[in-house]
């Protein structure tokens, strides 16, 4: 019985993550509402993500954005907050941040 609520449980973490991921990309700069901001994320090819300010008092993402400012300084090639991580590290974050703000 326990196995199985553990199973269900995981599962619908994995539904809630998938949702905040999709939920996360964004397609203009009109599409980026009040108490939110754009970033671009990747290595190579960026993705965009809008994301909410609360954000930016978090430990973790606070380390994220000075790696960026080590490796692009201030001035962002994109126009926008560029964070030179891999997609994936970066939906962990903001989805681990996520759940802790439900």
């Amino acid at each position: 019985m326990g196995f199985r609520l553990m199973m269900v449980t995981n599962v619908k973490q994995i539904m809630k993550l998938q949702s905040v991921a999709r939920n996360l990309l964004a397609a203009t700069a009109a599409d980026v509402p009040k108490g939110y901001f754009a970033v671009y994320v990747g290595e190579n090819q960026k993705q965009r993500f809008v994301v909410p300010i609360s954000y930016l008092s978090d430990p973790s993402f606070q380390d994220l954005l000075s790696q960026a400012e080590e490796e692009f300084g201030f001035d962002h090639p994109t126009g926008g907050l560029t964070i030179p991580c891999k997609v994936a590290s970066f939906i962990e974050l903001t989805s681990r941040l996520q759940l802790n703000n439900l």
